[in-house]
């Protein structure tokens, strides 16, 4: 981390792609909730991509790691419906799947992972999407 925060520090003030370094550096130590602002600040400074997208997901992770599931489902909810065709699109929702998952809805969880897996089935696409579908936490 602290070969992190030297190459950081010679960036501007601000510059969106090192501090999306700083808080992935951070969240790979484990200090997730020194990791979330900085998160957030390369968000709120247009991170382009594909860093904006990995710093979406990866701190969604970060916040389902902190017991925030919802606000994990949340961020994640809101990057799939504004861009369901992102490269990472996949990824966001095996991490929603977790998120849901450790909110008490283990169902839900499933038939997350089975939407994005199905695609990507060369056969039983259908049988597993409505087996999916199926699926109820009662």
């Amino acid at each position: 981390m602290a070969a992190i925060d030297a190459l950081v520090a010679e960036r501007p003030e601000g510059d969106a792609e090192a501090l999306f370094e700083a808080a992935g550096a951070r969240d790979f130590a484990g200090r997730e909730a020194e990791a979330e602002p900085l998160y957030r600040a390369a968000l709120a400074a247009d991170i382009g991509e594909p860093e904006r997208g990995q710093a979406i997901v990866q701190l969604a992770s970060t916040l389902r790691n902190l017991d925030r599931p919802d606000e994990a489902l949340g961020l994640l909810r809101d990057f799939l419906l504004a861009e369901p065709e992102h490269p990472l699109a996949d990824a966001a929702r095996a991490f929603a799947a977790l998120a849901l998952f450790d909110d008490g809805f283990p169902a839900d969880a499933l038939r997350e992972a089975l939407g994005a897996l199905a695609p990507h089935l060369p056969r039983y696409r259908r049988a597993v999407e409505a087996y999916a579908a199926a699926l109820d936490d009662d």
